[in-house]
């Protein structure tokens, strides 16, 4: 029998599908933390998620729309940025594993589909950009095969577009998604990287820097597929 207050892991439970995340992005609002196994808790910006675009998230989309090349967001939520480039005439899709992430994404206009990033999508090889936003270079808690895989969905002059932390940071953990009640989703693996680190398996991933910058406190990189002798890779 489990202690009191303690609940029995549920067997085949999703992280982000079948925890809070889930209820926050039905609802619009958190609080939310990523909790580690040692206690620490990371916020996540349920609200931002759920507004209209801010002026950083404008540094992403402005470097879309000009280059008005069909554009994938990995990890789309619930689909500001997506449906925005709708809105604006750039062809784009979302993909997202929470369905009512992507239900609200789709309610806002913006094409989404529930599937991992790492399931067959559409357009594979074809992407002019692709964007990793709010965090979401920590999917899988493995970033140099993330990136690798990006770089797969990536047309041979295509450019992938970055959110990364803060600092020096390079951090490979277990988490759950944690509520304002304490409660909490299944734990998955998870990674935090800054600019540095995320470099390091950018170029290992067959990308170079194209260019860095921060905007009200969020930091950001453009990756470019680099070109050798034998074409893209």
């Amino acid at each position: 029998m489990n202690p009191p207050g303690i609940l029995a892991p549920a067997p085949h439970r999703r992280p982000w599908s079948d925890d809070p995340y889930t209820e926050a992005m039905r609802t619009g609002r958190g609080p939310l933390w990523l909790r580690r196994d040692d206690g620490h808790r990371h916020p996540l910006d349920v609200e931002r998620w759920c507004a209209p675009p801010g002026p950083a998230d404008w540094t992403l989309l402005s470097r879309c729309l000009r280059r008005g090349l069909p554009t994938l967001d990995i990890g789309c939520g619930p689909g500001r940025l997506v449906a925005e480039l709708q809105t604006r005439g750039l062809a784009a899709l979302g993909v997202d594993i929470t369905h009512t992430a992507v239900a609200r994404a789709r309610a806002l206009g913006g094409n989404a589909l529930c599937r991992s990033v790492f399931d067959p999508l559409p357009g594979e090889s074809r992407w002019g950009t692709v964007l990793l936003a709010d965090g979401n270079l920590g999917i899988g808690g493995n970033p140099s095969a993330l990136l690798r895989r990006a770089a797969e969905l990536l047309a041979h002059d295509g450019l992938l577009l970055v959110e990364v932390e803060p600092g020096d940071l390079d951090e490979r953990v277990t988490v759950s998604v944690e509520d304002a009640r304490g409660r909490s989703g299944p734990a998955f693996p998870w990674a935090r990287l800054g600019a540095p680190a995320a470099l390091r398996c950018a170029v290992g991933a067959g990308f170079s820097l194209a260019d860095a910058w921060t905007s009200q406190g969020r930091h950001f990189l453009a990756l470019r597929r680099r070109t050798g002798r034998y074409g893209s890779y």
